[in-house]
């Protein structure tokens, strides 16, 4: 959804750094690595989606998140209040995808299926948040 409504834009570029600092913030330094802003930004995982609201300052993110395994990852929703902290935002039903390429191989269509089907889930469900159910 890329129309500007209540404010909101969607914004296809570099990711915030603001999401990195409030979480760490929030969780503890090295706790993100999924938002670090030092990681080049061809290294980073895609796909990526982000929105701002240009009238309150708030922000959203949908993001490929990791822990100890890189190549298992799932999506995550992360919202920016207007006036500071961080929200991860718990959609149903988002599943997580192995990322075939960290290991080395190439992707398969099965998993690339499954990578896209998560990201659409999360999209969907910040859209949701961001605009309401009758914007769907």
């Amino acid at each position: 959804m890329n129309t500007a409504r209540g404010g909101w834009r969607r914004y296809d570029s570099t990711l915030f750094p603001v999401f990195h600092e409030r979480f760490e913030e929030k969780w503890g330094a090295g706790t993100a690595p999924f938002l670090d802003p030092s990681v080049y930004d061809e290294d980073q995982p895609r796909p990526r989606a982000q929105w701002i609201n240009v009238d309150t300052g708030a922000a959203v993110a949908v993001v490929p998140v990791w822990e100890d395994d890189a190549a298992a990852r799932s999506f995550a929703v992360f919202y920016l209040p207007p006036h500071g902290g961080i929200w991860v935002l718990r959609p149903a039903g988002l599943g997580s995808y192995v990322e075939a390429i960290a290991n080395g191989t190439a992707a398969s269509e099965h998993a690339i299926a499954l990578r896209n089907d998560s990201f659409k889930k999360a999209v969907a469900h910040a859209e949701e948040f961001i605009y309401g159910l009758a914007a769907m």
